[in-house]
């Protein structure tokens, strides 16, 4: 049985938040509502109180800022504004300690210094070798594809990004063992978000799942510690990012092989997720908007079968598509921040040790910001151009996502060729679920869609279940199937 130290490092609301004036900013409720269902929950403080609110149950509190203005002071401002990425960080001795310690989880002079030492592998001057990488993995993961085959998109794209990180960040082209410790990682990454649950409320009844974590970390981190042995045990002259990571150990006295762990773990768990669903999401809203997939199919046409990144840069409609995909199924669709020291966010007073939560979904979904945000508009982003902290789906600020250049590398190169060769047919009357996980915003449910030829563009079907309650599908995809998840 795991012991009363399980809260050590919890995420938890602290009961000494104050608000002046107090009454309009504060909602009474279950805070375990929040993590079950964080959409829905937000949606209803936004919409009763506004830019700020305060989740409130039994006197304890949990801070949200839903405006740009807001998300400035927040993402501006690491000093006073802590990241952490894990609600349970485990005892100082744990595995799940040691895997929870990379870049996601630092701050101060050592996130500064952790992310210079990274900045290097992320650099743009080598994405041109990355993206020979991306379009050889892709081609042959999508060479088993046949036309009138059903196929998962999201187990599909799961499966793809899970051997793309792995080739990408670990020079690994064993797909066994790429899926393999993918779906560790996962395991852990899910389990993280249930146990978290606990950990965000300080509820004792969590307990019990938290030493199945750290088993779980246990394993992960033995996974991850052999990868590296293997690593260094073959010899190869691709490029990759543990390699790289591996030349800055070299020169760099701080990075050890438990830090470098830590980097490897959630450097994975942060990019083949994120990605993976921004693409099953994007190949689903596309089967969905026949005349947005039509335009992106003639754009498609005027480059070759292997389009160099330079080629691909220059598609305005590919990259409107994977925009607004991103804005209205936004894979990151929230995050949070601990306080350092006590501060003002409005009119909202905050104690040291305060969680602020902010969200890239509702910001997305603001309709001084975008108009008709809950439709899958890609044409809007021909004419608009955001700010930083109005747009922000790679988050924002000194600690905006290290590796957005090359995940929209992914996403532009991977998109492009698949589509090249396939168009999708979801089925009709299909269940499309969708649900945070640990911040993310993934299908929950299978994606089932029909493998069309190139020359063939899809047409919407009706469908059902909780994608319902995350945006506006057209209306011959609500009817007559519509119904809530």
């Amino acid at each position: 049985m795991a012991s009363h130290a399980v809260m050590e490092d919890a995420v938890s609301p602290l009961r000494n938040i104050t608000l002046s004036p107090a009454s309009r900013h504060i909602v009474q409720g279950d805070l375990l509502e929040f993590t079950r269902d964080p959409i829905i929950c937000m949606r209803q403080l936004h919409k009763a109180c506004g830019d700020l609110a305060v989740l409130e149950e039994d006197g304890q509190r949990l801070a949200f800022v839903f405006s740009p203005e807001y998300n400035r002071q927040v993402l501006s401002n690491p000093n006073t504004f802590h990241c952490q990425f894990f609600a349970l960080r485990g005892s100082r001795r744990s595995a799940q300690r040691r895997v929870t310690s990379g870049l996601l989880s630092m701050n101060g002079a050592e996130h500064r210094e952790n992310r210079r030492i990274m900045m290097d592998v992320f650099t743009r001057r080598f994405l041109p070798q990355y993206h020979e990488t991306i379009t050889a993995l892709t081609n042959k993961f999508t060479s088993a594809w046949e036309t009138g085959q059903t196929r998962d998109l999201n187990q599909e794209m799961v499966r793809l990004m899970q051997r793309m990180s792995n080739s990408l960040l670990f020079g690994i082209d064993d797909d066994r063992y790429s899926d393999e410790l993918g779906d560790k990682i996962d395991r852990w990454v899910r389990q993280n978000h249930e146990v978290g649950l606990g950990a965000f409320v300080a509820r004792p009844e969590f307990r019990e799942q938290y030493d199945e974590l750290l088993l779980l970390a246990e394993d992960l981190e033995r996974s991850v510690g052999e990868m590296l042995v293997r690593h260094r045990q073959t010899p190869h002259d691709r490029l990759d990012v543990l390699s790289l990571m591996m030349k800055a150990q070299q020169s760099e006295q701080q990075l050890s092989d438990e830090r470098l762990i830590g980097h490897a773990t959630l450097t994975f768990a942060a990019a083949h997720l994120t990605t993976a669903h921004t693409l099953s999401w994007t190949l689903f809203l596309l089967s969905q908007h026949p005349q947005a997939m039509q335009r992106l199919a003639a754009e498609l046409e005027s480059v070759g079968d292997k389009p160099d990144w330079t080629e691909l840069q220059s598609l305005k409609w590919l990259d409107c598509v994977i925009r607004e995909s991103m804005r209205l199924l936004p894979a990151s669709s929230y995050s949070h921040r601990i306080t350092s020291e006590p501060v003002s966010v409005g009119p909202l007073n905050l104690p040291k040790g305060a969680a602020v939560v902010f969200s890239q979904f509702i910001t997305h979904h603001r309709p001084d910001l975008f108009e008709e945000p809950e439709e899958f508009r890609p044409e809007r982003w021909l004419t608009i151009n955001p700010g930083a902290y109005e747009y922000l789906p790679f988050g924002a600020g000194a600690r905006r996502c290290i590796g957005a250049d090359l995940a929209m590398m992914e996403i532009r190169t991977a998109l492009s060729l698949i589509l090249k060769e396939h168009h999708f047919q979801l089925q009709s009357g299909s269940q499309v679920d969708g649900r945070v996980v640990s911040t993310m915003l993934g299908p929950t449910s299978s994606v089932n869609a029909k493998l069309l030829p190139v020359e063939e563009i899809p047409v919407t079907v009706p469908v059902c279940g909780a994608i319902h309650q995350l945006m506006q599908l057209p209306e011959a995809a609500t009817t007559p199937l519509h119904r809530a998840a």
